[in-house]
């Protein structure tokens, strides 16, 4: 198709030439002129339209690209929505495909649950069958049970719950025993090592420095001097001393009776010194009980820091340090409590050692776990109470505290310090030697023993051994089991520990034997 754009600039310009030549024709009347004119017009004529042509021939050419550029470019654009098309229908026919199969999963599920339901169905009758069968036949068995035994099924059951029960203690008390059996062996070693190393790196004498509570007198007519004239200088000497000063018909002898410990060392000392002065009226009372009061409390100072500065302890407060001198005074048992409680001091350092336990926490706890007793005639409540509440009060920690309020084993410790200064506590007082005990409250203490033992069922005699450290009890084997004669020990040991009071501790060991003897004739 031509495009009459291109062409009109060639029609005017052919218009125009022939305008010119017109007009050139009009005013140039030679012919040859006109001849010229019309070559040039001729010429100009066909340079226009071979323009034309050229004009046309590359507007043909052009559009012809364009239209071919369109056309690829359709084509391209439609390869490309056809291969867009062609991967979403592959993409739908895989989905057609995967819901396919999983529809036949889902089918064939159904189908296995349709019949699992139905095998379970079946099952389940089955089962409801038996049940009912096996409850009729239980039913007849348990009335043919009641019949053959003449007892009901009630009476069954109780009887029945009895005898599991007896079992059940059995098993238990069988098994109890073997684990306390293999605990107590682990733990007995462990501890014996501990305390056998505690005890081989500190030894003392085994008897301790008791006070005196008589003064002996050169003779008898020395009582005379001491009591004075009407009795002034013994009034003279109780007044200055707070002490009791006792004579009797018991010869060169003069008793002293005091609770205070501390007073009646004052008491003994100033007596001795009076008697070998031999001046003794109240003045020469007055003067030498104040002198030996002095001395007393010097030494009480003196004693307190060096126990301890022995201990290497520092930031006890004074009054403490004033009340474990007193402690050089007092006795219990006949054990002195002061080096008692310096022992209990180091048998505990040297278990928390082992222990990797905190030395110096140990120490300070046993060093003042005793300390009540310096002054438990001036206040009521027992020793522990008391010297807890002295601990708190100068500024000891909770620890310490705690220590010397549970060292008797009447609350629980916050530490294993604690249960070391206890058990340090026990190793000093239990020792041989260590304490005294008169021999009435001695004999009456086995013979409790003895016979809280002999109270349980089954014990055919009981020894009270080793001072009253250990009972040893004889049961009847055809009425005791060996898991019987183990829970025997533990009750018995409870209720030793309820009723009895004793240093140290006991060992109760439960004896069952069987004999059988023949004689061959």
């Amino acid at each position: 198709m031509i495009n009459f754009f291109y062409l009109f600039p060639v029609l005017a310009a052919g218009i125009a030439a022939g305008v010119a030549a017109a007009l050139l024709y009009n005013k140039v009347s030679s012919a040859n002129r006109i001849k010229d004119i019309e070559n040039k017009a001729k010429e100009v004529l066909e340079g226009a339209v071979k323009e034309a042509n050229t004009i046309k021939k590359e507007a043909q050419l052009e559009a012809r690209d364009i239209a071919l550029k369109l056309k690829a470019d359709s084509e391209k654009e439609e390869r490309e929505r056809r291969q867009e098309l062609n991967q979403l229908d592959k993409r739908l026919h895989q989905r057609e495909e995967m819901l396919d199969r999983k529809l036949d999963q889902i089918d064939k599920k159904e189908a296995k649950f349709t019949q699992r339901e139905a095998d379970l169905s079946n099952k389940e009758k089955t089962i409801n069958r038996k049940q009912e069968e096996t409850e009729k036949t239980l039913l007849k068995q348990a009335e043919m049970l009641e019949r053959i035994s003449n007892m009901s099924s009630e009476d069954a059951k109780i009887e029945l719950l009895k005898k599991v029960e007896e079992e059940a203690k059995y098993e238990i008390a069988k098994m109890t025993k073997k684990l306390e059996d293999e605990a107590l062996e682990a733990s007995d070693r462990k501890s014996k090592r501990i305390i056998s190393t505690a005890i081989q790196r500190y030894s003392s004498d085994y008897v301790s420095e008791n006070t005196v509570s008589t003064v002996n007198l050169p003779n008898d007519e020395m009582k005379g001097r001491v009591i004075g004239r009407e009795g002034r200088n013994i009034r003279a000497l109780e007044a200055a001393t707070g002490v009791e000063f006792i004579i009797d018909d018991t010869p060169e002898t003069v008793l002293l009776s005091c609770f205070d410990p501390v007073r009646r060392e004052v008491g003994r000392i100033a007596l001795t010194r009076l008697l070998t002065d031999g001046r003794i009226h109240p003045a020469r009372i007055e003067e030498i009980v104040s002198k030996v009061e002095k001395e007393i409390a010097a030494t009480i100072k003196e004693e307190g820091e060096k126990a301890v500065f022995d201990l290497g302890l520092h930031g006890i407060h004074p009054e403490l340090i004033k009340l474990i001198g007193r402690l050089k005074y007092r006795t219990s048992y006949g054990q002195n409590v002061l080096e008692h409680s310096k022992e209990v001091a180091y048998l505990a350092s040297i278990m928390a050692a082992e222990l990797k336990g905190n030395i110096k926490l140990a120490k300070r706890a046993g060093i003042l776990h005793d300390i009540g007793k310096a002054i438990d005639h001036e206040v009521e409540g027992s020793h522990q109470a008391i010297g807890a509440d002295l601990a708190k009060k100068y500024g000891e920690n909770e620890k310490v505290v705690n220590a010397i309020l549970v060292h008797h084993e009447e609350g629980d410790p916050l530490t294993i310090e604690a249960t070391l200064v206890a058990a340090g506590d026990a190793l000093s007082a239990a020792r041989p030697g260590a304490r005294k005990e008169s021999l009435e409250g001695y004999i009456k203490r086995l013979e409790r023993l003895e016979e809280i033992a002999t109270s349980f069922d089954g014990v055919s005699k009981s020894y009270a051994i080793q001072a009253g450290r250990e009972i040893r009890i004889l049961v009847k084997p055809e009425d005791i089991s060996d898991e019987r004669s183990a829970q025997i020990s533990r009750d018995l040991a409870k209720k030793i520990e309820e009723e009895l009071t004793y240093p140290g501790q006991i060992k109760v060991t439960v004896i069952r034997e069987s004999r059988f003897v023949e004689y061959a004739k």
